[in-house]
């Protein structure tokens, strides 16, 4: 039997996430997403190129020129499937004073030689460093774009015109609202209006591109009603300005600064944007030099056509996105309907309202500035970088705010490096009599750092025990020495030091724990602490050493083990208790704070009391995910309460709704219930609770197509009846559920290596990486939706 939820909807293609289709394939699969978001884009693009032009000091149509290029030129050949290439506000400045200096003609030249030394950048592999931008700086960066954006667009939407910087758009604001133009507030707001209602329509009806019906319909009601709202002007054709190239004349020198200074902004603008892009899509990252080379493609071809420079365009790009683009086939469309409306259908793009664009463009910008990159920015003590950032690219310009950020952020990698936090405390009296002190040092311990750190440890009353443990995730050798030094003095004045190393940094590889700073802690998955193995332990590996503070000093005299025969050698529990409270407690203590006032775990995890079975560890989960019952073989009996006590608590009254149920290979319980006679296991309490295993032996030896697979898969026979008593178990959850809705799943973990298996029908396979989050989601880890699990669940018995 089988327990399955709702099918999953089929997950929409990612962006280039399978080799280029065939033209019959992206037909049949991409074409209608493409070309709905390639008009939506083109709509942008045309006020904005010609925009662009005009505050460049260059022709009009020399905006649609680049346009085209970008689109067709960069789209095919460039390294981001989703960016959008075009004449961008960025460059307006520089392009202005080059027109000025060398007129229109010698500037297109110098475009195309900057395209030129773009090519070389991206062949030569440079373009990767982008990746060395921060996160948080690339939020800002589209932040600021966002509000510069608003601002200029809301100009336009009152019927103004939008200026070249954002403290001009906001002083013409207040003007344009004194005067306001009726017509074009009510094209834009009907743009917004619509663009607002379409997520909350249903599916079917928003197949079609919100941002293009909205276009649409204002323009149609714009011809009936708002006669005066201001329309696009396209100021001529193209032909008027292709191919006027000329050699620049002046000082070779100022020339090639101006191949310089265009070639390096357009590089780091695109690369800028196709990083940002990469943030706003969950497809294939960009190739960043092929990138390079596409955009100097583009602007090679441009300049020489007689166009403006080319970047890739985050307005644009981030447009395609949400419009549901799906390959660079929309960008290269993009560029075909900019030629194809500029040269034969003038007449019906100029109908459009520029309202409306403003209207379109305000809602894109104010997507641009996420709540969730705020907080995140908040979260790792970057918020005033994200400030910084997005002040600079509305005051300055983008590439002076990009570069703001930039010093921003690396100063504060320089500070974190340099930043030591050092904690002194008595922690009572050591064994002896004598008074226990605690240092613990924080952070990167560098020799700029040892003079605050000798500070303290001097101030350390001399002749006690001091232990100095290094939560470090840096020591440089110069530290080291220092620190030797300091407990040699201290030593020889009759005190004891020990230097505990439990930062990530680590330590010796045999896990010798020694005063001169060998490691002694041990760190599990994720920075977890773990135990130190005991040296009787079966296992192939050497055994960890347990931490020894010299002459018995731990405070923790209950916890000492005979057993070792070492006077003051300290349990292994003790060890991991105090790594706990020194490394993990501080990192969780918002964690439980939110989890005081109740419970609210997402699965019930029942599996073998086996110490290899770590429930939290295979799903990677933590504190609040797991509500989990484990006993000897993971059994659910047929009647009692031991199982559906907390089954049933979980399920009613902390609403979870999925249900593990995890064997393991190599379990004693599976063994003793086969050594028993007719297998049944001994007398006994032991024997009592495996008589609980009798459905199982009964279905295994009845031929249960889990233990038939099993056995095909080579399993001994214990392994083939843990599968089959996994299947059982959940047999018997589902009785005692009833009919209640909940999500199945049966797991195996191979202890000789660790890795999982799911129960798929009647035979146990590897996960895949959707299970596996369904797993981890299971967890808590993850919070993909109940949608992404329902495959395995519904094969699970």
């Amino acid at each position: 039997m089988s327990i399955s939820s709702s099918s999953p909807p089929t997950p929409a293609p990612t962006p280039d996430s399978v080799p280029a289709p065939g033209w019959r394939t992206w037909f049949r699969r991409d074409a209608r997403f493409d070309v709905s978001a390639s008009l939506v884009v083109f709509l942008v693009a045309v006020p904005l190129s010609l925009g662009i032009a005009v505050a460049s000091g260059a022709p009009v149509a020399a905006g649609l020129i680049a346009a085209v290029v970008g689109g067709i030129v960069a789209g095919l050949f460039g390294g981001s499937a989703l960016q959008v290439s075009g004449p961008a506000a960025g460059l307006t400045v520089v392009v202005a004073e080059v027109v000025a200096e060398f007129g229109w003609p010698a500037t297109c030249a110098i475009t195309a030689a900057a395209g030129v030394l773009q090519i070389v950048l991206g062949v030569t592999r440079l373009g990767r460093y982008a990746l060395a931008i921060s996160p948080t700086v690339v939020s800002a960066m589209l932040a600021g774009i966002g509000v510069s954006i608003v601002l200029g667009q809301l100009n336009v939407a009152l019927g103004g015109s939008s200026e070249s910087s954002a403290l001009t758009n906001v002083e013409a604001a207040f003007a344009n609202a004194a005067r306001l133009n009726p017509h074009a507030v009510l094209a834009a707001a009907g743009v917004v209006a619509v663009l607002l209602l379409w997520p909350r329509l249903p599916a079917r009806a928003r197949a079609v591109p919100g941002q293009l019906v909205a276009v649409a319909a204002v323009t149609v009601a714009a011809a009936l009603w708002l006669p005066d709202a201001e329309r696009v002007d396209l100021g001529g054709d193209l032909a008027a300005v292709l191919g006027n190239v000329a050699l620049p004349e002046g000082a070779p020198l100022a020339v090639a600064g101006a191949v310089l200074t265009i070639a390096l902004i357009a590089s780091v603008e695109s690369l800028l944007s196709a990083v940002a892009v990469d943030k706003l899509h969950s497809g294939p990252r960009a190739d960043l030099d092929r990138e390079l080379v596409g955009q100097g493609l583009s602007n090679s071809a441009s300049g020489l056509l007689g166009g403006l420079p080319v970047t890739g365009v985050i307005v644009r790009s981030s447009t395609n996105v949400a419009a549901g683009a799906r390959t660079r086939a929309s960008a290269v469309l993009h560029g075909v309907w900019v030629l194809l409306f500029a040269l034969v259908l003038v007449g019906l793009i100029e109908q459009i309202p520029l309202a409306a664009l403003a209207g379109l463009l305000i809602v894109m910008g104010v997507n641009l500035v996420r709540r969730r990159d705020i907080l995140q920015a908040r979260a790792r003590g970057e918020l005033w970088i994200y400030a910084v950032t997005v002040l600079g690219v509305l005051l300055l310009n983008l590439v002076e705010g990009v570069l703001l950020g930039l010093l921003a952020a690396v100063g504060l990698v320089l500070w974190r490096v340099l930043r030591l936090s050092v904690a002194v405390r008595r922690a009572g009296d050591a064994p002896d009599g004598r008074e226990l002190w605690l240092v613990d040092l924080r952070g990167s311990l560098t020799f700029l750092a040892m003079p605050l750190v000798l500070r303290h440890l001097q101030s350390l009353p001399e002749g006690q025990v001091v232990e100095v443990d290094l939560l470090v995730d840096y020591i440089d050798p110069a530290a080291q020495d220092q620190l030797a030094d300091w407990v040699a003095r201290y030593e020889q004045r009759g005190g004891d030091a020990l230097l505990e190393h439990s930062g990530p940094h680590g330590g010796s590889d045999d896990g010798a724990h020694d005063r001169a700073g060998d490691a002694s802690g041990t760190t599990g998955p994720g920075g977890a602490a773990s135990l130190p193995q005991r040296p009787d332990a079966p296992t192939e590996r050497p055994a960890k050493a347990s931490p020894v503070s010299p002459r018995g000093l731990l405070p923790w005299g209950a916890w000492l083990d005979p057993a070792r025969g070492r006077a003051g050698e300290a349990h292994p529990l003790v060890a991991g208790v105090r790594e706990y409270h020194r490394r993990q407690a501080p990192r969780l203590r918002s964690v439980y704070r939110g989890l005081a006032g109740g419970q609210a775990p997402r699965a019930f995890f029942l599996g073998c009391v086996d110490s290899r079975l770590v429930p939290n560890l295979i799903t990677s989960s933590g504190p609040g995910d797991l509500l989990t019952s484990r006993n000897m073989g993971n059994l659910v009996p047929r009647t009692g309460a031991s199982v559906s006590a907390p089954l049933l608590f979980a399920v009613d009254e902390l609403g979870v709704d999925t249900v593990i149920v995890c064997g393991h290979s190599s379990c004693g319980a599976m063994q003793a219930v086969l050594a028993g006679e007719d297998g049944r296991p001994a007398d006994g309490p032991v024997g009592d609770w495996l008589a609980h295993a009798e459905p199982a032996v009964r279905a295994w030896r009845a031929g249960h197509p889990v233990g038939a697979s099993a056995a095909a898969g080579g399993l001994g026979t214990p392994d083939q009846l843990a599968q089959v008593n996994v299947a059982v178990a959940l047999d018997q959850v589902k009785r005692q559920l009833g009919g209640r809705d909940i999500r199945l799943i049966g797991l195996f973990l191979d202890v000789a290596d660790g890795t999982l298996q799911v129960l798929h029908g009647d035979r146990f396979e590897p996960l895949t990486d959707a299970e596996a989050d369904l797993v981890r989601n299971a967890g808590g880890a993850l919070s993909t939706g109940r949608q992404h699990g329902s495959q395995a669940a519904s094969s699970a018995r």
